[in-house]
């Protein structure tokens, strides 16, 4: 189909046209004059991803990335919606009108709750950490007010999610708590208990003598053994014997050199011999109290052998048993610290549970209050009637070609030639218009007559 083709089809068609293009423009003139007005506010609110100075640990926005992702379904959520049915007036728009038309309704409650979330939109903003709060009202106040309630609804939500598990660990590390206190202050008393006992004081000085005083007793001990059994005789070690067997000896020698050149009854032969029998005579008298003196210290020797023997026995079951009780007593100090140290910890975790508890901050603030927007949403009554416009002269045009397509009529000498199958040789001017005025001919009529009346035409 040509340009021309087209052309003269619209003309010919353009009553239709016409009439669709008109019927469009009036139902959008319609549309715009009775259409309800629909105000759209927003209420901006700003994720926060700093340090949480209750734990000292970032907010989960640093660490899910999922994190906007879930704000989002919170602020969706039915529990945000009913918290903004209990914030908003009950005597002003929407709520009035919603609670007469929820009255008699199983669940009133979550029915208004789920209207509320029909006109919600939340859109976070691009690449920031910023969430939009919409609601769509038929209002401008309504709308504001809405969104203002739910945005105070999501950071009170958001406030709960944080304390409440605060609150139950807080009474959850009381108890823990308390538990290791009366553990703590058992291990006390079991400790005192058994100082008092032992009679064990909180220092090291006791074993450090017992330990010294073994120490000693062990010296005197070997000291004495080797005096014992390895030392020499007393009547051996005694100077007074050894002068005297130093003196017979050299009698001896001297009445040996005499008897060669005097006899025995000679007179100072005699008088050697003498001296001899007298030394002798000393000699065992002063060996004989000497070994009875030796007799009587190796016994008392042995007896202080024996006491210090004893005395080493027993220090080292005195010494071993104060280990044995120093060992207890460590291991009860070691029940005190680990109680010590549990208490600390807990009590430091119920601390902290306990100020997570108390706050009433979120990482989630209101950047603005909602204003009451000026327009409408939608578009303008102008946008409207273009649209319409375009629309209504692209319908007519499609519904021209189709009538045009179910019943073809010939309206140039184009068509002329593709219904006859021959070529046009020449075209005249009507001389009369008013011959046609019924209309062109027909496509139905057989192509020979057609090119008859061709013929005839250009005659």
């Amino acid at each position: 189909m040509s340009l021309y083709q087209l052309i003269a089809i619209l003309r010919a068609r353009k009553a239709v046209i016409l009439t669709l293009m008109l019927a469009t423009l009036a139902l959008a003139l319609g549309w715009v004059l009775l259409r309800p007005h629909n105000y759209t506010a927003r209420t901006p609110v700003l994720v926060d991803v700093r340090t949480d100075p209750t734990n000292a640990t970032p907010w989960q926005g640093m660490v899910a990335p999922s994190f906007m992702t879930t704000q989002i379904d919170i602020i969706k959520s039915d529990r945000v919606a009913q918290r903004v049915a209990q914030i908003l007036p009950p005597d002003q728009a929407p709520l009035k009108g919603l609670r007469e038309e929820a009255a008699g309704k199983p669940a009133a409650e979550h029915w208004i709750a789920q209207v509320l979330q029909q006109r919600l939109e939340v859109k976070p903003a691009r690449e920031s950490n910023i969430i939009n709060i919409a609601w769509t009202g038929r209002s401008p106040a309504e709308a504001a007010r809405v969104a203002d309630a739910f945005a105070q609804a999501y950071l009170e939500t958001n406030l709960d999610i944080k304390t409440e598990p605060a609150k139950k660990y807080t009474v959850w590390f009381d108890e823990q708590l308390k538990a290791a206190r009366d553990r703590l202050q058992q291990a006390q008393q079991k400790l005192g208990d058994y100082q008092q006992k032992a009679g064990i004081v909180d220092t090291d000085e006791r074993r450090d003598f017992e330990t010294t005083r073994l120490t000693e007793l062990n010296q005197q001990l070997m000291i004495a053994t080797t005096r014992g059994r390895g030392g020499a005789p007393a009547s051996t070690s005694s100077p007074l014997v050894d002068n005297l067997r130093q003196d017979v000896a050299r009698l001896e020698a001297k009445i040996g050199d005499a008897s060669a050149t005097m006899g025995p009854n000679h007179p100072q032969m005699q008088r050697l011999q003498g001296e001899l029998s007298s030394l002798k005579r000393r000699l065992s008298e002063e060996s004989a109290r000497v070994g009875v003196s030796a007799a009587s210290s190796a016994e008392a020797q042995k007896a202080r052998i024996r006491e210090l023997e004893t005395a080493v026995a027993d220090q080292k079951q005195r010494v071993l048993s104060m280990n044995k009780d120093r060992a207890q007593l460590n291991l009860l100090k070691s029940e005190v610290d680990t109680a010590q140290k549990a208490f600390e910890t807990v009590s430091a975790s119920a601390a902290q549970a306990r100020m997570q508890a108390m706050s009433n901050q979120t990482n989630v603030m209101k950047l603005a209050s909602a204003v009451e927007p000026s327009d409408p949403i939608g578009p303008t009554a102008l946008q409207a009637m273009l649209v319409a416009l375009v629309a209504g002269t692209i319908l007519g045009i499609a519904t021209a070609l189709l009538l045009e397509l179910t019943r073809r009529r010939v309206r140039t000498s184009a068509d002329l030639s593709m219904a006859a199958g021959m070529p046009v040789l020449a075209t005249v001017p009507a001389a009369n218009a008013a011959r046609y005025r019924d209309g062109p001919l027909r496509l139905a009529q057989s192509p020979r007559r057609l090119a008859l009346a061709s013929q005839g035409s250009a005659a």
